[in-house]
């Protein structure tokens, strides 16, 4: 083995203030990540009508930043447990910056797509690397309290990015491109105050390979058959040589992916730990929950502006149930979840309340009542705020330290996934169920559906007074099809959560010496974890060797 450095920046050096320190730039960072995307939610619709853009568009303007973080999320994880988690974290930061300016400029649907997969690099970085972090610093049983800041944090963004994003497109001064730009100061804030606050352990090997490999291969399977979600029926029949070629393609290449990754050293995606029952079923269960929750709630706020005419302020506003319901989930469950160390009990539940409130949206309709849509919204809130951050630290508490990194990208890997397959199957439903809902609206005014311009004309504003009656209600109509499937596919998640297996969260940051092997330094239940940072990837201690004490070769700086 090649020559290993370990700094000495443990957490366990680290006073509570510091901790606390720390954590406030971590949760900025998160804080700037989920605004990017909810900010869009209720600004997409001006966007992509100033931009002349299609239905199709609208979908992958967010499905272009999901995926990116999807393709990229498995490589920082890997990048997490082999060096600098710190360093990390500024660089996804910097690559977010990038995208969002870049986003800002676009001049039309296809550079700002393109923008956004910049974007999402940044994301995908920021969605893992932040509670690897958090990870490394406190132990399982403790982590429960403070992802309930986390979750709280993510449910402050939530709410008020729809609400920020609204109010940028309404002010005439400022404009949709601000949606963008508004995020850069607060992620150039983050670099400071991380830079002065974190201190996390960290080891630097030589000759270390990452399988580039198998991640290209993961991110063109699931591009392709994202491609071909997005176009079959519409551009082509589902039994034509595109299918064959798009879905067969997508198909190999992930198959050919999943053989490389069982046969390189360092794989992106540790087949080892996701072969774990409770990390395969709290993978199952993201996956689903991703799915159903990305997928579902993206599209409220096209509901709300073209389906019912409100204004993206106020349909930010009439978002607010689902977030409250994130926030409070997520507050009280991770306080009783670091009283009581069980987890499993509010998974279960989560999974239960958010099929209830989708099951709740699915009768929507271009008149439903406003009551009616808060109701469901505030159930899926509630289920999503006791699902999503708990399914991580379920995984997080079964590996050692030393694959927390790649544990945890895993789970966001495959949420991100779920979200990405989500949006793309719901709004290619989506825009099929919009398209029939205008041609029969068209042809009972007497106007030719294909001289109309079709699902492409989205801006309102261009349209007659009879034709902006027939797109509102074709939309209206056409949401509450979606979350039907939304719930049918959380009924997943259920099922996988009933199946994980009942425990205890530890009271230490790395597992006892006889869940890790003979080698590995014990860590005592309550005690601080001194002695094992990180590993060599073997399973063995911090020095190279795997017998504790300090390393060889390059010594502690």
């Amino acid at each position: 083995m090649s020559a290993t450095t370990i700094r000495a920046d443990h957490p366990e050096n680290m006073t509570h203030r510091q901790t606390m320190e720390a954590l406030t730039g971590l949760l900025l960072v998160l804080f700037v990540a989920m605004t990017s995307g909810t900010i869009v939610s209720t600004a997409l619709p001006t966007i992509i009508g100033s931009l002349n853009g299609s239905q199709t568009q609208y979908t992958w303007v967010v499905t272009a930043t999901l995926l990116a973080a999807t393709a990229s999320t498995p490589i920082w994880g890997k990048l997490a447990d082999l060096f600098s988690k710190k360093m990390l974290i500024q660089v996804s930061i910097v690559i977010f910056v990038v995208g969002s300016l870049i986003s800002g400029a676009a001049q039309n649907t296809e550079q700002l797509i393109g923008a956004r997969a910049i974007q999402g690099l940044g994301v995908g970085g920021l969605q893992a690397l932040v509670q690897v972090a958090i990870a490394a610093m406190i132990p399982p049983r403790e982590r429960g309290k403070y992802n309930g800041y986390l979750s709280a944090v993510m449910a402050v963004a939530t709410v008020g990015g729809p609400l920020l994003g609204g109010l940028i497109v309404d002010t005439t001064w400022l404009g949709w491109r601000w949606c963008f730009y508004i995020g850069v100061p607060f992620a150039i804030a983050s670099l400071f105050v991380l830079q002065k606050t974190l201190r996390l352990p960290f080891i630097r090997r030589d000759n270390v390979k990452i399988d580039y490999f198998g991640a290209t291969l993961i991110a063109a399977g699931v591009s392709i058959l994202l491609v071909w979600i997005s176009f079959v029926d519409s551009s082509f029949a589902w039994l034509s040589w595109q299918t064959l070629a798009l879905a067969g393609g997508g198909v190999l290449l992930l198959a050919l992916a999943v053989l490389v990754e069982t046969r390189v050293p360092e794989p992106v995606i540790s087949m080892k730990v996701i072969r774990q029952p409770t990390t395969a079923l709290a993978i199952i269960a993201s996956l689903a929950v991703g799915m159903a929750m990305f997928g579902g709630a993206v599209f409220l706020g096209q509901y709300f502006q073209i389906g019912r005419g409100y204004t993206p302020t106020e349909a930010g506003l009439l978002t607010i149930p689902m977030m409250l319901g994130v926030m409070i989930s997520s507050t009280v469950c991770g306080r009783l979840i670091s009283i009581s160390g069980k987890v499993k009990p509010y998974i279960v539940a989560g999974s239960i309340v958010l099929i209830g409130g989708f099951l709740i949206l699915s009768t929507i309709d271009h008149q439903t009542s406003l009551l009616i849509l808060s109701a469901g919204m505030l159930l899926v809130g509630l289920g999503v705020g006791a699902t999503m951050q708990n399914l991580v630290l379920m995984v997080q508490n079964t590996v050692a330290l030393k694959d927390i990194g790649s544990a945890s990208a895993s789970i966001a890997f495959f949420r991100s996934m779920g979200g990405t397959i989500g949006i793309s199957v719901l709004g290619a439903v989506l825009a099929r169920r919009v398209q029939e809902n205008m041609t029969a609206g068209l042809t009972a005014l007497g106007i030719d559906p294909a001289a109309s311009g079709g699902t492409s004309a989205l801006n309102l504003t261009e349209l007659p007074a009879p034709v902006v009656a027939v797109v509102r209600g074709a939309y209206g109509d056409a949401t509450g099809h979606i979350f039907l499937i939304s719930a049918a596919i959380a009924v997943i998640s259920v099922v996988a959560s009933l199946l994980l297996k009942p425990t205890v969260l530890r009271s230490s940051l790395d597992l006892p010496a006889t869940e890790k092997g003979p080698d590995a330094v014990a860590v005592p239940a309550g005690a601080p974890a001194t002695k094992a940072p990180e590993s060599d990837g073997r399973g063995a201690g911090p020095d190279s060797d795997g017998r504790g004490g300090p390393p060889k070769a390059a010594g502690l700086k």
